[in-house]
C-alpha cells in the first residue's frame, strides 16, 4: 500500500515530548472515517515517555523490539522491525483504522525511515542552541530531500519559548 510516512523529530531529545503535545491535533486527530493515525517508535524512546503518558493518546501506538515477545504495557502493536510494523499496516484491519503513519524515534529508526521508499516528509524542530542529547537524526541529505517553503499549519516564523528559540522545517522526499 502506498503511503506518506511522516517523522517527528527534534535536535535536542528533551523538546521532543513537548512538540510533539503541542501537535497533537495533528497527529492524533480521528479523520471522518473513523481512523486513526499511527505512531511508530523503537523500544527505549516507548520508555523514554512518562508512563502516565503511554500510550500517546488517540493514535495507533506500535513499538518496535527485536527483544521484547509481547507488546509493552498499553502499546497496541509489537513488531520487530520497522518492516514488519509497515506490513503490520497493510493487513485489513489496520487499513481500516490506520490513517496518517508518523516516526517518532529513535535514530536508528529515524534513519532507517529516511532511507526507506515511498513518499517521506520530515517535520524538524530546529532548536537554536546546543544540549547535550543521545539521539540524532542523521543527516538529511539534499540530494534525497527538500526543505518546503511552506507547509499547512506550521508555523513559518522563529518560535520563543522560555528564552529558547526554534524553527520548525519540513522536508520532504525527491521522487528519484
Amino acid at each position: 500500500m502506498s503511503r506518506v510516512l511522516n517523522c517527528i523529530v527534534a535536535n535536542v531529545v528533551i523538546s521532543v515530548w513537548d512538540w510533539l503535545n503541542k501537535q497533537n491535533v495533528v497527529i492524533s486527530v480521528w479523520d471522518w472515517l473513523g481512523k486513526q493515525n499511527v505512531v511508530i517508535m523503537g523500544r527505549k524512546t516507548w520508555f523514554s515517555i512518562p508512563e502516565r503518558n503511554r500510550p500517546l493518546k488517540n493514535r495507533i501506538n506500535i513499538v518496535l523490539s527485536r527483544e521484547l515477545k509481547k507488546p509493552p504495557a498499553g502499546a497496541h502493536h509489537l513488531a520487530s522491525d520497522f518492516r514488519s510494523a509497515l506490513c503490520l499496516l497493510d493487513t485489513a484491519e489496520m487499513a481500516e483504522r490506520a490513517d496518517q503513519v508518523w516516526v517518532i524515534g529513535g535514530s536508528s529508526l529515524y534513519k532507517e525511515m529516511m532511507e526507506s521508499q515511498g513518499t517521506r516528509r520530515l517535520f524538524v524542530t530546529r532548536i537554536l542552541q546546543q544540549f547535550k542529547s543521545d539521539t540524532f537524526l542523521p543527516e538529511i541529505n539534499q540530494d534525497q530531500y527538500r526543505l518546503l517553503p511552506e507547509f499547512p499549519g506550521v508555523p513559518q516564523d522563529l518560535q520563543e519559548e522560555a528564552g529558547l528559540q526554534y524553527r520548525f522545517e519540513v522536508y520532504e522526499s525527491i521522487d528519484q
